[in-house]
This record gives C-alpha cells, structure tokens and sequence, in this order.
C-alpha cells in the first residue's frame, strides 16, 4: 500500500508541475519546465549526498575509529543484502540520523554524536536498520525527485508572483478578468501548496515503510519504537543548530518537532512519533 501511495502521488506531483508549466506558458511552458525539472534531478542524483553531508560536516568514520559503530552497520547490511554503505559521524549535541546516496552502491549512513550516548545497543540497531530500510527501498532517491519537482513548482510560483507584482506579462484584458486572478491564484498559491502537500504525503509514507522495514532487518520492533521516542523527546527540546528545512525530511525524526505547534505538526515531513510507535508495536507483537 505504501508503494502503490507514493506511485499515485509521483504520478500527481508530475501532473501538477505539466499542469503549471501549461499555465506558465501553454505547451512551450509545460516543455520548458519539464526539461528544468530533468535538469535538476540529474543534479541531484549526482551531488545531493555530498551536499547534504557537507552541510552537516559529517565525517566518515571507518573500523579503526568507531568499530562498534561500523560493524554493526556491516552485520545489519549483511541481514538486508545490501552493500556496505559508507559510515558519517555529525557532532552534535541532538540525537539523529539519516540515510542518503542515489542508490544502495553508493549509500551513506550518518549518525550524531549524541544518539551513540543517548540509545542502548538495540535502539541504535533499531535506527540504524530503519536507515538502511530507506536504503534497500530506494527512498533516498525518491525523496530527491520529489523535493527536486516541489522545488521547480515552487520557483515558478515565485516567478509569477514578482511577475505580477512588477506588472510584467499579459494584462487583465488579455487574460480575461476573473480567468487571469484564478490563474494567478493557482501559480502563486494553490500549486506550491499542493506541491508541499504532496511532498509531505510521500515522506510520511516511506517512514512508515522503512519502520516496518528496520523493524524486520534487526528483528526487534520495540528497540525502535523505544528509540523513536527518545529523540522524539530531545527534538522537542532542542532543535539542531545545524539543521534546515530542506533535509529535515532525511532524519528519522523531523529535527523541527518542537519548532512549532499544531499548524507546524500539520506541515511536518514525518508522521507523529506516537502513530509510528503503535504501528511498530503491532509489527512485534505479529513477529512474537
């Protein structure tokens, strides 16, 4: 159920930028932002691990200086039939994680310094596996296509709006009244947040997937649901300095949880802590 959801919303998430590039400039438009949104995709399927690891000066680490940590990642990737991905450590006081790399030849994990002190063996085990979940599943690559085509809407978005501002373009008589407020309507507000929306929607999916997917790697749901709910409570606390927006969909919990109240839970990448928790007990009790 989770594949076939993220399918139909890549599917309306495509629909929506030709829907926007006809609106933007009839079939010349729909060509145009096509060929930008390939563009970008190919950039970031190429560069966005680096960039994202850079940004958050992680560093790899290798058996000689943190062998507990990279053999378990070993012996977890050996359970999934995946490649040793390479091994980060982020130095910062919130406990995280995230997995990135366009493909499971080419996989990152990144772990901080705080979760290796804040979670026992089996709860790191238990993030780790829900990592290498997204991995296996190929969710690092889906996450890039999606932020890369939100990401295009949203630009055009903006291009209409200082357009419109700077009274560039057709006028009202050529748009036909009320046809050119609706349509300006749809560039500036309606698309991006249907962008977003849907952007959210497939976030939340593949979490739920790579929980019930680490929960069968190492074998022990309840490892991390428990682990969950401990960053859940420093994410709440303290929000990662090094953190931003645009890759708080990477962590295993959003970096922002207590950035905000019901108005910001609404628009957050991640589904609630508590429903991925219920969720995970449930695989437990199945695999007792």
């Amino acid at each position: 159920m989770n594949t076939l959801k993220t399918t139909v919303l890549l599917a309306a998430l495509t629909g929506l930028l030709i829907a926007v590039g006809a609106f933007f400039g009839g079939t010349k438009g729909m060509t145009f932002m096509f060929v930008i949104s390939i563009l970008m995709n190919f950039a970031s399927y190429w560069f966005s691990d680096k960039i994202v690891l850079n940004m958050y000066g992680a560093q790899e680490v290798t058996p000689q200086d943190a062998p507990d940590l990279v053999r378990m990642v070993s012996n977890l990737a050996q359970k999934a039939k995946l490649p040793m991905p390479k091994v980060y450590i982020i130095n910062t006081d919130v406990p995280n994680a995230f997995a990135t790399g366009r493909d499971p030849e080419h996989a990152a994990v990144a772990v901080t310094t705080a979760i290796m002190r804040t979670l026992n063996y089996e709860e790191l085990e238990g993030v780790l596996a829900h990592e290498l979940a997204h991995v296996k599943n190929r969710d690092t690559l889906i996450s890039t296509v999606v932020a890369s085509i939100a990401g295009v809407i949203t630009m055009i978005a903006n291009i209409a709006q200082w357009t419109a501002i700077f009274g560039f373009g057709r006028n009202d008589d050529e748009e036909g009244g009320i046809s050119g407020i609706v349509e300006f309507v749809f560039l500036v507000v309606l698309a991006p947040l249907a962008a977003t929306l849907i952007q959210l929607g497939v976030s939340r999916s593949r979490e739920y997937l790579a929980d019930e997917t680490g929960g069968s790697v190492s074998g022990n749901p309840l490892a991390l649901a428990s682990a969950l709910k401990k960053i859940e409570y420093f994410a709440q606390h303290k929000v990662m300095p090094e953190a931003t927006p645009a890759t708080s969909h990477l962590f295993i919990v959003n970096p922002f949880s207590g950035a905000g109240g019901m108005i910001t839970n609404l628009f957050s990448t991640h589904p609630s802590t508590a429903d991925r928790v219920a969720k995970l007990e449930e695989q437990a009790k199945k695999l007792r």
